[in-house]
């Protein structure tokens, strides 16, 4: 029979034993868990904000894209009407060279009018030839049709070089007028032509610094989505931890509970030991879990999840940590904590609850070290 206990006491103690190992595990890997689901909590709120400035930046880049080509649109067609205006003109400019080329056979030929008339002149002086056709007169109505016809054809040189003046003249304007339009129309071409190209130079650099911006917001919406997929698998290892550790929880309570049964079937003797272990008497208060701070003995044995459990606290230099024991009035216990004020003959017993610690009160009892 005493080999029976000791075998239940040993397997009861290894079951506490693996459980609380496996708490520990489990709560080592979850706090390790929880810290990297945090920091990738924080990579993926730090990345949020670096794609929301990105976005920003995006759009910003977007719309001055949009504004270059609309601005480069008006270019072209404010070029295609200055290219209309200079085809217009050019056709101006041709029609005025043909009536400059009228004008000037005008000259030409009035200036061999000229010429012959001068070369008159030079064999004949004009005021003897004036008076030569009056003096000639047959009579006073032909005297004063002579005058006339002089006088004409005196008006009519006259008119003619006033002409022939006036349409150089014109000619020189009409040149001039044409060269300044050229002039004009070519410097605005130029003009157009050289800020067409910066507006396509600065376009192609707002393409490439579009094209960089796009590349890192796509960079940080691949780096969130891998963290979110992270956090989701870390998720889901703990979620399964956790369930594992609950059947692993669920099997070792049943184990317990099992060996308890067992123990509890065997004839024990709360108040006579049944072997002759070493004896003496000590001092017994009583404790329970809750009034205890991590709920865990000095030998890791998790009071909270198994309250009902016998167990006394000792003073190692007195009685063993892990020795089975007898205590009078308690039965069969486990030497598996110690305490600051369990110091010499002391021990405290484990009760359920505060209660029932309340019931036992403070008392001396004898206990037996059964091995």
């Amino acid at each position: 029979m005493r080999f029976f206990k000791k075998i239940v006491a040993a397997s009861l103690t290894s079951i506490i034993l693996l459980s609380t190992t496996i708490m520990a595990n489990a709560e080592t890997s979850q706090v390790h868990s929880e810290a990297q689901i945090q920091q990738n909590a924080e990579l993926i709120k730090q990345k949020q904000a670096e794609k929301e400035s990105l976005l920003q930046e995006v759009n910003n880049l977007q719309g001055e894209l949009q504004a270059l080509e609309d601005e480069i649109t008006s270019n072209k067609e404010e070029m295609t009407n200055i290219e209309q205006k200079v085809s217009e003109t050019k056709q101006i400019i041709e029609q005025k060279k043909e009536e400059i080329v009228v004008l000037e056979d005008k000259v030409l030929a009035r200036k061999g009018v000229m010429q012959e008339r001068l070369v008159s002149l030079q064999h004949n002086d004009q005021a003897s030839l004036v008076i030569e056709i009056l003096i000639n007169s047959q009579s006073l109505s032909e005297f004063v049709q002579r005058a006339t016809a002089v006088s004409t054809i005196l008006s009519a040189d006259k008119s003619l070089l006033e002409q022939q003046q006036s349409d150089l003249k014109m000619i020189e304007n009409e040149k001039a007028n044409i060269a300044e339009q050229e002039q004009l129309l070519q410097e605005q071409y130029v003009a157009l032509a050289t800020n067409q190209t910066l507006l396509e130079e600065n376009l192609q650099k707002r393409q490439d610094v579009l094209a960089s911006a796009q590349e890192k917001y796509q960079s940080v919406v691949n780096a969130i989505t891998l963290a979110e997929e992270e956090n989701a698998a870390i998720q889901a290892q703990l979620s399964k931890a956790q369930t594992s550790l609950a059947n692993d929880q669920q099997e070792a309570l049943t184990r317990t509970n099992n060996i308890a049964k067992q123990t509890e079937t065997t004839p024990v003797n709360n108040n006579v030991a049944t072997n002759n272990g070493k004896e003496m008497y000590v001092t017994a208060t009583a404790y329970s879990h809750e009034g205890s701070a991590t709920g865990l003995t000095a030998t890791g044995i998790n009071i909270r999840q198994n309250p009902n459990m016998k167990l006394i606290a000792v003073d190692p230099a007195v009685i063993p940590l892990g020795s089975r024991v007898w205590v009078e009035g308690y039965g069969e216990a486990i030497a598996g904590d110690t305490g600051g004020a369990i110091k010499g003959h002391k021990i405290d017993v484990l009760m359920p609850t505060n209660a029932e610690c309340m019931v036992w009160g403070r008392k001396t009892v004898k206990v037996i070290i059964l091995d």
